[in-house]
């Protein structure tokens, strides 16, 4: 039983302030890409085992695909108790590309269709936003706003074969004090989320490049900072349309024109030690 699990890049991030539940709202639309891991599971004897070659990783129950297992038979009856799931990862991990997220999605999506689909659609990202708050529109996948804690999903047409260029920096960001970060600065430089909705909307691919911000760059330390504006720099000298941070960070994307810019720019940077990855964006899934 094999599942793609695309990566995702967030447009354009604002955080709105704090939550009566003492967590930070977010605005931010959303997007889904084709470049991204594979799951492949083995039902079998004993807890869930979770290989993916990465000893960082853990390779036990602790693992969000496992836990997406055990919740999908808690909550159904159905599927396997145990086995192996074995990740074949290359979204980079802690860039703000949402591997972990969408490896759990993948699971739950794969398991529903095994199993005679007992959940909908609407019920399946219930039941993933149990595992964290960017699972849900992994499963959904397309173009979205985000709201709430960004689990509050609304779909917009899809901004679907759109080239996309992925990096990600020497540094690794904490999203705690990012958001700690936030908290203490009055930022004067907001992302304009309703046009960029407009933008996605009205398929104007420009007006959607130049709306792209996430206002976590505005909090980097300096040298993190450097070396984000480096990667967007060299994106945009590429001849990209617009590029930005990720998530919580540290990865940075690019939106293209054309398939061959794209490419020529991955090449390039490929050519000064970092790791890039060309892809194209993705429609909805289902639902």
């Amino acid at each position: 039983m094999r599942e793609p699990a695309g990566a995702k890049v967030n447009l354009c991030l604002e955080v709105t302030g704090r939550l009566p539940d003492g967590y930070h709202g977010v605005r931010t639309v959303l997007q889904s890409l084709e470049f991204g891991d594979t799951v492949e599971l083995e039902p079998g004897e004993g807890p869930w085992q979770v290989r993916s070659g990465l000893s960082y990783l853990p390779g036990d129950g602790e693992n969000l695909a496992a836990r997406a297992a055990v919740l999908f038979r808690r909550l159904t009856g159905l599927g396997p108790e145990g086995g192996v799931i074995t990740l074949e990862k290359r979204i980079p991990v802690c860039g703000g590309f949402g591997g972990g997220s969408s490896d759990a999605a993948a699971v739950l999506r794969l398991l529903n269709r095994e199993y005679g689909s007992p959940l909908s659609w609407t019920e399946l990202e219930t039941v993933g936003l149990e595992l964290g708050v960017d699972v849900p529109f992994c499963i959904r996948g397309g173009t979205a706003l985000g709201e709430g804690k960004g689990e509050l999903l609304t779909s917009l047409p899809d901004l679907s074969g759109v080239h996309v260029v992925l990096c990600r920096p020497g540094f690794l960001c904490s999203t705690p004090e990012l958001f700690r970060s936030i908290d203490r600065l009055k930022l004067r430089l907001k992302p304009d989320v309703s046009g960029m909705v407009k933008a996605v909307e009205d398929g104007d691919l420009p007006g959607v490049a130049r709306r792209m911000f996430n206002v976590f760059e505005s909090v980097l330390n300096r040298s993190q900072a450097d070396q984000v504006q480096t990667l967007k720099s060299a994106l945009l000298d590429g001849g990209a349309l617009g590029a930005a941070m990720t998530g919580s960070g540290s990865g940075v994307f690019a939106v293209f024109g054309d398939e061959t810019a794209a490419e020529a720019a991955a090449v390039s940077l490929r050519g000064l030690g970092f790791r890039a990855e060309h892809t194209v964006t993705t429609g909805r899934l289902a639902g």
